[in-house]
Formats: C-alpha cells, sequence, structure tokens
C-alpha cells in the first residue's frame, strides 16, 4: 500500500474540506445561538479588499461627569490605568487625578507638566531627578562613571579615584519645589536633597499644610533650620551622607538640637550617616516625647552615645543598621541607664564582634521582648548568652 507524503496530505486537505466551494470571496461567519458555521459570498458589487465596517461609535462615557466616571476609572485594576489613559484626553486627565505616588525621573518635568498631570499626588520622591546629568559631570574634566541615574568623576590620580557624584544647582531646586508646593498642596510624603534654599523649604512647609513624612538626602545641620516650620511633621528620615555615593558636613549635635527643638510631635526618626553624640541625642529623647521608634543607619557617633536613650521615655522600637561600630566607648554600667519601654531590638547586617558595646546594648534595653539578628557578622556563643539580660 503506498503511503501519501505528509506534504501532500497536508496539501489535499482544503480539497477534502472545501470541495469544489472556492475560498475567493467568501466570510466566516459564526453563529453564536446554534454554533453552525457557514460560509457565505460577499453581496454582488462589493470588492473583496473592501475594508470592513468601523467598530468604534459615539463615545458613550461624554455623557458622564467627570466625577462619575473618575470612579469607574478608579475601580480598574492598577496595571491597566497605564493602558487606559491612552484612550483619550479626558481619560488621561481623569486618571492623572487618581494617582497618589510617584517617583520623579526627569527634573524638568516638575516645573513644566507634572502640577497639570498629577495634581493630587500624596507621595513624591525628587531624589533620583536630583543627581546631575553625566554631561555635567564631563564638562568638568576626567572621566565619568554612570550607573542609572547617578554619575560620579573618576580622577585616576586622585585617592580613592572615584568621586561624589553631582547634585543640581540650588536655584534649580528652588524653582522646582516651589512649583511643586503651589500645585501639589495635599503632599504628605516628599523625599528630596538638602541643596533647596531655606525659603523653598518655607515656602514647602507653607503650602503643604498636611506633610507628616520628609525624607532629606546630603543633609547637614543648616538645612535643618526651617524644620520646624514643618507642623505636622511625624516621621523624619536624615540621610547625612552614602558611602560611594556622597559626603558633606553631615548632621551633628547642633543640627540634632535644631530637630528636637522644632519637632516635637516626631513618632519615627531615623538617622543615616549621621554624627552626633550623647548631647544629641539626650536634646531628642527630651523634647520628643511622642516618640516610639528610632533607627540609626551607618553611624558616626562619638562613644557614649547609648546612655542617652535612657531620655527616650515612649520609645518602644529600636534599630540599628549597616553600623560598623555599635558604641565605641559606652561608659561604666552604672551611668548607663536603661530604657524600659523598648520593646523590639532590631540588628540588621552591623558588626557586632565589640563585646562590651553589645552588652551595654542590652543592659540599656533590658526589657525588650523581641530581638532580631538580621545579616550581622561576628556572632558566637558567647554574643548569644548576653541576650540573656533581657529576661
Amino acid at each position: 500500500m503506498h503511503q501519501q507524503s505528509p506534504q501532500r496530505r497536508l496539501s489535499s486537505w482544503p480539497d477534502f474540506w472545501f470541495g469544489d466551494k472556492p475560498l475567493k470571496h467568501v466570510v466566516l461567519k459564526m453563529q453564536l445561538g446554534d454554533q453552525i458555521l457557514t460560509l457565505e459570498p460577499f453581496p454582488a458589487g462589493i470588492p473583496a479588499s473592501m475594508p470592513p465596517p468601523p467598530a468604534g461609535g459615539p463615545d458613550l462615557t461624554a455623557l458622564l461627569s467627570d466625577e462619575l466616571l473618575l470612579r469607574i476609572l478608579a475601580a480598574l485594576p492598577d496595571p491597566l490605568h497605564s493602558p487606559a489613559s491612552l484612550v483619550c484626553k479626558r481619560w488621561l486627565r481623569l486618571l492623572g487625578r487618581l494617582r497618589r505616588s510617584l517617583t520623579l525621573l526627569d527634573w524638568p518635568f516638575l516645573y513644566h507638566r507634572l502640577p497639570l498631570r498629577f495634581p493630587d499626588l500624596t507621595d513624591v520622591d525628587l531624589v533620583p531627578a536630583s543627581f546631575a546629568s553625566p554631561s555635567s559631570c564631563t564638562a568638568t574634566g576626567g572621566g565619568v562613571l554612570t550607573r542609572g541615574l547617578v554619575s560620579v568623576r573618576m580622577d585616576p590620580h586622585a585617592e580613592p579615584p572615584i568621586g561624589g557624584c553631582r547634585f543640581l544647582p540650588t536655584d534649580v531646586i528652588d524653582r522646582g519645589l516651589e512649583a511643586l508646593a503651589r500645585g501639589c498642596a495635599g503632599l504628605r510624603k516628599l523625599a528630596l536633597v538638602s541643596a533647596a534654599s531655606e525659603s523653598s523649604l518655607l515656602t514647602v512647609a507653607g503650602e503643604c499644610a498636611t506633610l507628616q513624612e520628609l525624607e532629606l538626602h546630603r543633609c547637614t545641620d543648616l538645612a535643618l533650620g526651617p524644620i520646624s516650620a514643618f507642623k505636622n511633621l511625624q516621621i523624619l528620615r536624615l540621610v547625612g551622607s552614602v558611602e560611594g555615593l556622597y559626603g558633606g558636613p553631615g548632621v551633628t549635635d547642633i543640627g540634632l538640637t535644631i530637630l528636637a527643638n522644632g519637632c516635637k510631635r516626631l513618632v519615627k526618626l531615623e538617622l543615616s550617616g549621621c554624627e552626633g553624640s550623647y548631647d544629641g541625642i539626650s536634646a531628642v529623647g527630651r523634647c520628643c516625647l511622642m516618640l516610639e521608634e528610632l533607627t540609626i543607619c551607618d553611624h558616626r557617633m562619638d562613644g557614649g552615645w547609648m546612655a542617652a536613650l535612657s531620655f527616650c521615655e515612649n520609645l518602644k522600637t529600636l534599630r540599628l543598621q549597616s553600623c560598623k561600630k555599635i558604641d565605641t566607648d559606652p561608659g561604666p554600667e552604672e551611668h548607663l541607664g536603661s530604657c524600659p519601654t523598648i520593646e523590639r531590638l532590631q540588628l540588621q547586617r552591623c558588626q557586632l564582634r565589640d563585646k562590651r558595646s553589645l552588652h551595654a546594648l542590652f543592659m540599656v534595653c533590658e526589657s525588650v521582648r523581641e530581638i532580631m539578628f538580621q545579616d550581622c557578622w561576628g556572632l558566637d556563643d558567647e554574643m548569644f548568652r548576653i541576650t540573656s539580660i533581657g529576661r
């Protein structure tokens, strides 16, 4: 028996299905009622190449008010907001009103289009857009190392060869902050580089009266001068320097004292890359009576700062992150004191090889109920025996 090749068998299938019916000038139509597939020719006089009639009709959403259509669009899942904004200009404008959080990548967009495009923002991060462009770094001479939005200068003859990153000029940042304050008065959270002048920060504080959370990068003592103008501030994060990215004068006891007297309603405080000592931490404890959570990250504080934690009478969570040292000189145990309200102690990515400082830390947190070690170095059996202090 001769077996037909697959190629010939496939080529003969149309003849089997359609027989002598030509495939030219036909339309496939599925009748959904009885699920019968029929083949109908085009009416006489209509060319086969004619495009199908347009499926679109009148815009029925034009009959809806903005408020009603906004409620409908708000029911869409977040991944569908971007495709839906391409339907028409009206949908684009209304979906912009639904946006609450934004990370800015292009600074000119801030004072040209952002207040009109997203008028109801409550959370804005300006830090990624505050870095200077690679071209401005190249203009100063030398090579440039770029990763993402950050560019740093390179000088093979310097030590270290990689310098700090550059930020936008102060006047540019001032104009952007003033435009943001005028266009987004309902802000509740803001992250920015403290290269802005005191007047622009006062403008933000005056226009954005509901601002509750503030994050200041490359912060200095002088930048904390207008901090008292933020009347409803409850969460504050200060970043003095980031190793390998940028440095500066940072925050010292002077800045911590200004902060303590200006932000007495603070509930959460994070100090990253900041300096200071016993005086600054004790000032925060005495003035910020509502402080419940304190995070200290990669600190440069002088020895003895830990004894000041006893002044934080309402502190419930103490978190240490990326600290190369805890306290170089905690002092005698009888002068340490304790903070009996601390319930949670969290140690993340810290060097814990100094048994004396770790023992002093547990003495201060003797009433702790929960201890977390995450990616820490230097722990051994003797270190874990010290935790028995917090019975």
